[in-house]
């Protein structure tokens, strides 16, 4: 077996995979797998941290995510996974209300899956999610306004800001880059984390619905604590071990 103690390289590219494979490490459980201090373990943790491959938090660290580009070419990957993530997060929807529905391909997918039927009024600041609810004929839409930034595909400058605190939402369904259960939702671009924490504000319920690839893991800003996240709609295959974390902090777990 490697001793782990005295090569410090192979000891670093072994936490690298595990955080690569489980979003998360725990110092305690590192130092018991490789026989050397916890000391050590949070020295590594650093290191890796320095090179932008994870974030430490309290007793370890977690993924730090590569920002996944504009929204154009995040559209097509995982979209089977996006679909039925979408077609959950839809039946939530209840009808006469007024809904919020983030930029994000998660959520354009989500526009998708809203039935034909429902009579609903919806808010968005994305262009391509409008323009997808526009065959909804029963569905009353509400752009905001302002300069569309290129990287999330909505609008959140200060006029959509603006606009946003003019309304009292019964539902909102955030878009986010990264959650994990003690960082919370996370995002890359500040400004629109900002925009994203407006929204919240205005909202009775919030919901987040991600793919796997996003959990657990952390982007540069914050977005919510993970206990401001009423629902969080994700993959059944999501580890159970993830989802339990979640649910310490009361936040209600649906599996697609």
């Amino acid at each position: 077996m490697l001793d782990y103690a005295a090569f410090p390289e192979q000891r670093q590219d072994r936490i690298r995979a595990i955080l690569q494979d489980n979003g998360r490490v725990v110092c305690a459980e590192l130092a018991t797998q490789m026989k050397v201090s916890e000391h050590t373990i949070r020295r590594d943790l650093h290191e890796l941290s320095k090179e932008g491959i994870c974030k430490k938090v309290y007793g370890g660290a977690v993924l730090q995510l590569p920002d996944a580009g504009n929204f154009f070419s995040r559209e097509q990957k995982n979209s089977a996974k996006k679909d039925t993530i979408a077609q959950k997060a839809a039946t939530f929807i209840k009808p006469g209300s007024c809904i919020f529905i983030d930029t994000g391909t998660t959520n354009l997918a989500l526009a998708k899956a809203i039935p034909a039927d429902l009579s609903v009024t919806i808010v968005t600041n994305s262009p391509a999610i409008a323009t997808e609810l526009l065959r909804h004929p029963q569905c009353e839409v509400i752009m905001t306004g302002g300069q569309i930034q290129r990287a999330s595909g909505g609008a959140v400058c200060a006029t959509a800001v603006s606009q946003i605190q003019g309304i009292i939402f019964d539902q909102a369904f955030i878009g986010g880059c990264a959650m994990d259960p003690e960082t919370g939702l996370t995002g890359f671009d500040f400004a629109d984390c900002e925009f994203k924490k407006t929204v919240i504000a205005q909202s009775s319920q919030t919901l987040v619905a991600l793919t796997t690839d996003k959990i657990p893991g952390v982007a540069r800003f914050v977005v919510a604590k993970s206990s401001d996240i009423d629902v969080l709609i994700v993959e059944a295959s999501m580890d159970k071990a993830v989802l339990d974390a979640f649910a310490t902090h009361d936040v209600r777990i649906v599996c697609a």
